[in-house]
């Protein structure tokens, strides 16, 4: 288990972050305990998605929307689906994240306790598509700046991804094809930015590149 992240801090904060970073590692494998519990793969698979993320390299990410004087004219984050596994989110009380639910954007009211959890498109392929990642967008505002602190679940760059056979057999399709989170990664950052098609666009490209290296 590695976390990516850029910050200098001294050495009682980076011992607090450290212990954030493992408190959302967990938080994360006990919510794709219960995914994998919602989807019913049990039997030979059982802790199928736990063991895929055993040595995960997840990223956590502290974030500053500043004030703006047109708010009507930007977003602090245009919208977009997370293309990692699971996303946690810790925002203060500003306000300003908004979900895209039943054809329209609607506000997620940040409370002092509560955690925003996202499901990510790697999840929506290790689902085989049951789960839908969230497409979402940050505003901002003329009278408060904004802060949030985010965790990313991610497997390492070479562990292939799959969903479970047991869950393809039910469906009696398999929606996508196998890849290393590293591909993935590798997509979002020279071929195509993250939005709301990443996954589907990945999964031509990866065809595409995989029929024209047979």
């Amino acid at each position: 288990m590695r976390f990516v992240y850029i910050f200098k801090f001294t050495n009682l904060s980076n011992l607090i972050f450290q212990k954030f970073c493992r408190t959302m590692n967990k938080l994360a494998l006990d919510l794709l305990d219960l995914l994998e519990i919602s989807l019913g793969v049990d039997g030979h698979n059982h802790n199928y998605y736990r063991k895929l993320y055993d040595d995960a390299v997840s990223i956590v990410r502290c974030n500053h929307y500043p004030q703006c004087n047109k708010p009507d004219l930007t977003f602090g984050v245009g919208p977009h689906c997370d293309p990692t596994t699971l996303t946690i989110l810790y925002q203060d009380l500003v306000g300003g994240l908004e979900v895209f639910m039943d054809n329209k954007w609607k506000s997620v009211q940040p409370y002092r306790e509560a955690l925003v959890i996202n499901i990510g498109d790697t999840f929506t392929a290790l689902s085989n598509g049951k789960y839908k990642s969230c497409l979402h967008r940050v505003s901002v505002n003329s009278l408060s700046p904004r802060l949030s602190l985010v965790f990313f679940l991610c497997p390492k760059g070479d562990r292939e991804l799959k969903a479970p056979q047991e869950l393809v057999e039910k469906d009696g399709k398999k929606e996508y094809p196998d890849f290393t989170w590293g591909e993935f990664l590798q997509f979002t950052q020279k071929n195509h930015r993250a939005d709301e098609n990443t996954l589907q666009l990945f999964t031509k490209w990866l065809l595409t590149s995989k029929n024209c290296n047979a």
